[in-house]
């Protein structure tokens, strides 16, 4: 049994450039289970699927498709459904539902090795029997350079139903090397990465094969080839068991008794440092500790507390973020939400004792006024931690970073201090609720000086900030 430092490893080793592909099923492969049953989910939720497809899709699912033309069969009863739809609005719920759904499926160990695969140059591939609409989302968050897909027929911006090119078994392995030479790859240097039986032909096309969660039939078939094969940490469960729930309760039940001695506190002192200092920075030690979270600096803890006050930026993946944060700031502090967060029970409430500043995203000119205080508060002595990102991303890699928290700085003439956090999709993953045991890794960066600053650049230092945080993610230190 291989394990993903190995095979980090190996790509390494290889040489490096575009000549080589690294090729990567999507469904089980890339992702634990399959894209598809987002979208079955979204038309049962929208009584938009009959019980004979039902029926059919459970049992084509239990007994396995054999060959390209049982699954072209199957794909065209499964498209008929989406006839006359528009490519527009599939698009649009594609993005959706990746978002919501497919992102928190993603297997971190095949991630590490798309990026190890970048690090060398090489050609990205995302290969799957899937429409477009479901893989285009996931291919250009990872930033893959080609995708290959099942081609449906669409006309004047609508599906007909029509399957053009179903990309199963044998059409995969063809995919790929028409690839090849129309893009001058040299597959026997290449990798192939897949879970399936049915995607035997696609592995052979390659010199280096690997077999990521593979079925009981691939499995059997590459130990005997000798094949590498991977397993990978499952992503945290749509359904909690009874454990997960009293976690959770006691999570959050800690968490909101620290809330309310902290407000309790912060009125007799009438002082909004006091309720923060006693909330957040003791509830999130009490309630992560409670809930079997590990919060683990690998290295800057120095830099938490060297310059202050700081505007403290962190990666943002999951609502458990910002509690990890709490804990390693723990005092005097303020932050940025949206605006939409002033409505979250109890949270809402203690946010604006806490005199954070509700940013309405789609308003600049409101945005701005809004944050005015903020400088003031900073100027005064109190730390500011905030997303840059904004939002959480669907993935662990880094998204876009907004120029504001940079602003900010730059205003109050105070430094940024990066907080890179890796792990918190063991804890949480992005939308989720439920809180599970886990480790979080932290590596604070050291403060960036913000005093020559010029607000013509704010752009280029907000960038090379991004890429301090991305490099540390990749070359991340060992314990």
């Amino acid at each position: 049994m291989a394990n993903v430092e190995g095979l980090i490893a190996r790509v390494r080793a290889a040489a490096p450039g575009p000549h080589i592909a690294a090729a990567f099923d999507y469904d089980g492969t890339l992702i634990s289970g399959y894209s598809a049953g987002a979208f079955y989910e979204h038309r049962i939720k929208n009584l938009d699927m009959g019980p004979f497809e039902l029926t059919r899709t459970a049992l084509t699912a239990r007994r396995g498709i054999p060959d390209e033309a049982a699954f072209a069969d199957f794909f065209a009863m499964s498209l008929a459904a989406w006839k006359g739809v528009e490519e527009d609005e599939l698009e649009r719920l594609g993005r959706r539902l990746f978002k919501g759904q497919i992102a928190a499926k993603l297997h971190h160990e095949a991630l590490a090795l798309v990026e190890a695969h970048r690090e060398m140059g090489h050609t990205l591939v995302l290969a799957s029997s899937a429409m477009r609409f479901q893989t285009q989302p996931m291919a250009e968050e990872l930033g893959f350079d080609h995708v290959l897909n099942t081609e449906v027929e669409v006309e004047d911006g609508r599906l007909t139903g029509v399957v053009l090119h179903p990309l199963y078994g044998p059409a995969k392995a063809r995919g790929l090397e028409a690839l090849a030479a129309a893009e001058g790859l040299d597959l026997a240097q290449s990798f192939a990465y897949s879970n399936g039986r049915e995607d035997l032909p696609f592995l052979e096309a390659v010199g280096h094969p690997v077999a990521i969660e593979p079925d009981a039939e691939l499995t059997e078939e590459a130990s005997g080839r000798g094949w590498p094969v991977l397993r990978c940490a499952q992503p945290p469960g749509s359904l909690p068991g009874v454990r997960d729930v009293a976690r959770t309760a006691t999570f959050y039940g800690s968490l909101f008794g620290a809330i309310g001695l902290g407000v309790g506190a912060g009125l007799l002192r009438r002082s909004r440092t006091t309720l923060v200092d006693i909330a957040m920075g003791m509830g999130s030690d009490v309630s992560l500790t409670l809930a079997g979270v590990d919060v683990d600096v690998l290295a800057g803890s120095e830099h938490l507390w060297s310059h202050r006050p700081a505007v403290f930026i962190f990666n943002h993946q999951s609502k458990m973020d910002p509690i990890v944060v709490m804990k390693l700031v723990r005092e005097n502090f303020t932050g940025v939400a949206k605006a939409e967060a002033k409505s979250i029970p109890v949270f809402g409430q203690l946010f604006q004792l806490g005199g954070v500043a509700f940013v309405e995203r789609t308003n600049n000119a409101a945005a701005r006024e809004a944050l005015e205080p903020v400088v003031q508060r900073l100027r005064e002595g109190t730390s500011l931690i905030v997303a840059p990102e904004g939002t959480r991303t669907p993935t662990p890699r880094l998204g876009a970073f907004k120029k504001g928290p940079f602003h900010i700085a730059m205003q109050a003439g105070v430094p940024i201090v990066p907080i890179v956090l890796k792990g918190i999709h063991t804890v949480q993953s992005r939308g989720g609720q439920v809180v599970h045991p886990g480790h979080v890794e932290v590596v604070v960066l050291p403060p960036v000086d913000t005093s020559d600053w010029e607000v013509e650049r704010v752009g280029e230092h907000r960038d090379d900030v991004r890429q301090a945080m991305a490099d540390t993610l990749r070359d991340w230190p060992s314990r």
